[in-house]
């Protein structure tokens, strides 16, 4: 028994360093965490020579790096059937300095060096180093070219820019190769993107607010649905939030940062930076907001309904809304701010809405990432993120099976008492009763306690 209590004081100890460990504020104590990668990512060295890539396979995650002015290939191998997207997430040192222009671009390319697509990001006016994300792509369909839709090798390109006055650490580079699935049978027959679609602001939400902490990467994201949501950023820090939206939804977000308590009003300009990026990591659209110590609000461009046909429009936002599933909200709050306001958190408020009814899926057989679940759907009403909801799904798993070994303990310890019992009552009217062998030499039963006498 003392064994078992030493044991349960132990669990108890590390469930409550565990739950030290999450309490609100803790990270801001050295500074803003750092960016999440993907803990399942595999390190993979980017080549100057497009014949020395290494090969990434899709459904998975990869971690490299990239030096100021670097062109670095990466492959891929693709049949003639399926639409293929490669994103990468460019992450700066916080602490560093970053210009208006500088960025990442990523491209696909044949072994002709014939570009199949390709898509800039940069960090904007707000000069602000952030985790920032580009994605290319080949489809097949209108709009691509013939020697686009063969099968084979395919170059993957990711360079980065930097003014001379930039910082010139290397950024970190989180790489993801995803596939979609193919059309059913019958499925979109449009060639064409929609011309428009509501553009209006929706009212506010009716719900009132509530706190959700974000996340600190594309990886463990906190999970949203529509309503207000109240939070607190620093200077220097990134926020990340997920969002999921479905075929014929419409997403809207906005960001306000509250006023502060100081007397100072100092005018930042592109103080906050909202983005948003689609399922597969491509970026749609950013804004920001000027500060000067009051209450200051922005919100994205209203953006159509995610339709596969979207991808005809020859705008990269309207085309970035393609597939449904997870949408990701980042904030990021200029470590400027700090200057003159202050190192502490300031609230934030992030309103979400998402309208329509969901539509179908247009894919044959598992849509893997590009869908709406109704488990998506109830982490974005918990607020759980990815990692958290593994966790507590492990959790449950394993509190059954204690439960199932405390059932079993239960049941042995039941029926070593039966057997007990039936020994007692055998000795009072049997051998061991009147005229039987005497108490000292009955047995006790099998693993149990000695009985008096012995």
């Amino acid at each position: 028994m003392k064994r078992q209590r030493n044991r349960g004081r132990a669990m108890l100890a590390a469930f409550a360093a565990c739950a030290v460990m999450a309490l609100p504020g803790q990270a801001y104590a050295a500074g803003p965490p750092a960016y999440a990668f993907d803990p399942d990512a595999k390190r993979v060295q980017g080549a100057e020579l497009n014949a020395e890539a290494s090969v990434l396979q899709p459904g998975a995650v990869y971690r490299s790096s990239i030096e100021p002015g670097q062109k670095l290939y990466y492959r891929v191998k693709l049949d003639s059937s399926t639409d293929s997207y490669v994103s990468a997430v460019a992450v700066p040192k916080s602490d560093g300095s970053v210009a208006y222009g500088d960025g990442i671009t990523v491209s696909i390319r044949d072994l002709n060096d014939s570009r199949c697509s390709s898509n800039r990001n940069t960090f904007g006016s707000g000069g602000t180093p952030r985790p920032i994300a580009a994605y290319a792509y080949r489809t097949i369909g209108k709009g691509t070219s013939t020697t686009c839709r063969e099968a084979g090798t395919y170059d993957v390109l990711v360079e980065r820019e930097s003014e001379d006055e930039s910082s010139p650490e290397a950024w970190d580079l989180e790489l993801r190769f995803v596939q979609e699935p193919g059309l059913r049978s019958g499925g979109p027959t449009e060639t064409s993107a929609p011309k428009d679609w509501p553009s209006g602001t929706p009212a506010p939400p009716e719900a009132q607010a509530q706190k959700r902490t974000g996340g600190t990467g594309y990886y463990d994201a906190t999970s949203l649905e529509t309503g207000e949501w109240v939070d607190a950023i620093a200077p220097g820090q990134t926020r990340f939030y997920r969002v999921p939206v479905d075929w014929g939804q419409q997403i809207y977000a906005s960001a306000a940062l509250s006023n502060s308590p100081g007397d100072s009003s100092e005018f930042i300009g592109s103080a906050l930076t909202l983005s948003l990026d689609n399922p597969a990591q491509g970026h749609v659209v950013d804004t920001s907001l000027s500060y000067s110590g009051k209450s200051a609000t922005t919100a994205l461009k209203p953006l159509p309904p995610v339709e596969y046909r979207n991808r005809y429009d020859f705008g990269s936002q309207v085309g970035a809304m393609r597939f449904a599933g997870w949408y990701y909200l980042s904030v990021t709050l200029s470590p400027k701010v700090a200057e003159s306001y202050g190192k502490d958190p300031i609230a934030l408020t992030m309103t979400v809405q998402v309208k329509n009814d969901a539509g179908a899926s247009p894919y044959e057989g598992d849509p893997g990432i590009f869908a709406v679940t109704e488990k998506d759907k109830e982490l974005a009403q918990s607020g759980d993120s990815a990692p958290k909801a593994a966790k507590s799904a492990t959790m449950q798993v394993v509190a059954a099976g204690a439960l199932g070994t405390g059932a079993v303990l239960v049941l042995g310890l039941g029926g070593w008492t039966l057997l007990a019992r039936r020994r007692a009552a055998a000795a009072a009217g049997g051998p061991g009763g009147p005229g039987g062998p005497s108490p000292g030499h009955q047995q006790p039963p099998y693993g149990g306690p000695p009985q008096q006498g012995w």
